[in-house]
């Protein structure tokens, strides 16, 4: 396959998946109202955990990716995490002053990097729909495998980044109030995100209990 055709393969498949509601979306959106450059820094983020990821699947990691018991344990790890995210932000909306407080304290790339590690969906994409482009890439030698790299990782950060930029004018012409409303809104959807992963996980795991027994 022609290089240019391949990343323009990257580049729509990248933009799928970078653009399908999840937790990195849903916190970008929250800390993008107080930090316009929330998304540049989650992808950052996100990019620590990816890019090493997109070694180690070459390298055949994916395989311990598609256990059951690997996706259950990320799962409910990962689910707790959001629910524990959902729940601090519902907490600190209490306090007004707060949300002026805040954006010293916000830390968005340790946060693309949990929510990324701890997303079994994510990883699941990368050992499936992640390791074919990546698979392409290596057959097209080195150079485009670094180049599907970086096109997929500026997919991500062009499209968190436009998510925070949005979220920060749309703060500012809201106000406090919307704001708030913003943010509510993102922690409830933390916390069907984490409740999914939690239930999700627990279904697998009766499903391996029920198998043994």
């Amino acid at each position: 396959m022609n290089l240019f055709l391949f990343l323009i393969q990257v580049f729509i498949i990248s933009l799928s998946g970078v653009m399908s509601p999840g937790p990195v979306t849903t916190t970008t959106i929250a800390l993008g109202a107080r930090n316009r450059w929330a998304g540049t820094l989650m992808a950052t983020g996100h990019g620590i955990v990816e890019f090493p990821l997109m070694v180690l699947i070459m390298l055949g990691f994916d395989k311990i990716l598609k256990f059951p018991q690997t996706q259950i344990i990320i799962g409910l790890v990962g689910g707790a995490l959001l629910i524990f995210m959902a729940i601090q932000m519902l907490i600190g909306l209490k306090n007004q002053a707060e949300l002026q407080d805040r954006p010293a304290n916000d830390k968005p790339i340790l946060a693309g990097i949990v929510l990324s590690a701890g997303n079994p969906y994510f990883l699941i994409w990368w050992a499936t729909i992640g390791l074919t482009l990546a698979t392409r890439a290596r057959e097209l030698g080195v150079w485009a495998f670094g180049l599907f790299a970086v096109t997929h990782w500026l997919c991500d950060c062009g499209w968190l980044q436009l998510l925070s930029w949005a979220s920060f004018k749309g703060s500012v012409l809201l106000g406090k109030r919307g704001q708030r409303i913003i943010l509510s809104i993102c922690a409830a959807a933390l916390l069907v995100f984490g409740l999914k992963f939690g239930y999700d996980s627990a279904q697998g795991l009766i499903g391996i209990l029920q198998k043994t027994n």
